[in-house]
Parts: structure tokens; sequence; C-alpha cells
């Protein structure tokens, strides 16, 4: 794998972490069954933190294939595709019920405060959130999960990189499902746990030399 490709996988990793920080750091936390929380869905804040979560998981899997062409290099190898194939899986799953959550919710914000109506917000929302789409929405993640937990083992098998490395990675993204009912500054904390995660494999693959092989 040349220099090229590592710089721009090492990149959109580091830049992809800090995504899925200020996502929850700057979405805004209402009580969304009321006309605050139209405002919350209407605003700018709003959309960028969403759509700064949905370029994160674009650039994960970008950093992950990176990844995978360094663990090609080992005997990892066949446990780092298998993990390239679920987180990609995963966020193909996770995409379309962000872009829902984004842009769906905001046009019903905008409804809810122009007609005056919580009814309104609260029976859209519901129907956004809970549809079929939250099916695709769970196996994602699920998918997610598998993938960087793999992703984990195989660079513990590897011996280019740190061996627990991957482990902050995996553990964020198991987590990712679970954070959604805890509380803002947990949900923020869990922005930083999978920032580190990202960073972390980052520096490995910045700092492990081609061609070593275990």
């Amino acid at each position: 794998m040349t220099g090229t490709r590592t710089h721009l996988a090492v990149l959109s990793l580091v830049i992809a972490g800090v995504c899925f920080l200020v996502y929850p750091a700057i979405r805004p936390y209402t009580d969304e069954a009321s006309l605050a929380g139209a405002g919350a869905f209407a605003s700018p804040a709003w959309l960028l933190s969403h759509s700064l979560a949905m370029i994160g998981f674009i650039l994960l899997t970008l950093g992950l294939l990176g990844l995978y062409g360094r663990l090609r290099e080992t005997k990892a190898e066949p446990w780092g595709l298998a993990a390239l194939v679920l987180t990609w899986a995963g966020v193909g799953l996770v995409q379309p019920y962000y872009g829902a959550e984004t842009f769906a919710l905001d046009a019903v914000g905008r409804e809810a405060i122009r007609q005056g109506s919580v009814d309104l917000l609260v029976t859209l929302t519901d129907a956004i959130r809970f549809g079929d789409g939250v099916w695709f929405f769970g196996a994602g993640l699920l998918a997610l999960a598998a993938g960087t937990i793999l992703f984990a083992v195989a660079i513990w098998r590897s011996g280019l990189f740190a061996r627990w490395s991957g482990i902050p990675l995996a553990l964020g993204f198991a987590l990712f499902l679970p954070q959604f009912f805890t509380p803002p500054a947990v949900r923020v904390a869990h922005g930083l746990l999978v920032l580190v995660g990202c960073w972390l494999v980052a520096w490995g693959m910045v700092r492990s030399k081609p061609g070593k092989r275990d």
C-alpha cells in the first residue's frame, strides 16, 4: 500500500473522529414532544450535527479501507476482509436512517412551528423514527459493531500495530446503539471515545512499517 493511500486513510480517520465528537456536542437536546423540540429539529445545529455524523460514517469507511490495505500484508487478512465487509454494509444500512433523521425531521419541525401543532410533531416524528427503517438502522449498527470488533481482532493478530489499539474503536461502535438512550453528557463522552478509537487506529497506521509481517 502506497504512502499516499495510507496518509489519505489516516486523514479520513482523523476527520471522522472529529465528526463523531462534534455531532453529539452541538446537537440540540430538548423536549422533542414540544414546540421547543420542533425548534431544535428546524435549527441549523440539527442539520449540521447530523450531517457531520453522515460524513463521519463515509470517512470511516475510507479510513478502514486503508486499514484493510495494511492488514493484507499479514496473516490477519481474512479477519480484516470480514471486518471491512461488515463495516461497509453497516454504514450502508445506517445512512438512509440518518438522512431521514436529518432532513425529514427538519421539515417536520418547520411545519410543526408553522402550524403551532405539537400533535403533528409527535405523530410524524414517531412515524419517521420508529417505522420500518428502524430495523435497517439497528441491523446497520450491529454490523458496524461486529465489523469493528473483527478489526480489533485483526489488529491484535497482525503484528503491525500495538495489539490493543483497535479496542477503543470497537468499544465505541459496540456502544453506538445503547448510547442513544443516555443523557447528553454521556453521548458526548461516547463521541470522544469514538474519536480516540479513530485516532489510535490512524496513529498505528502512521507508526507501522510497510511490509512488516507477523
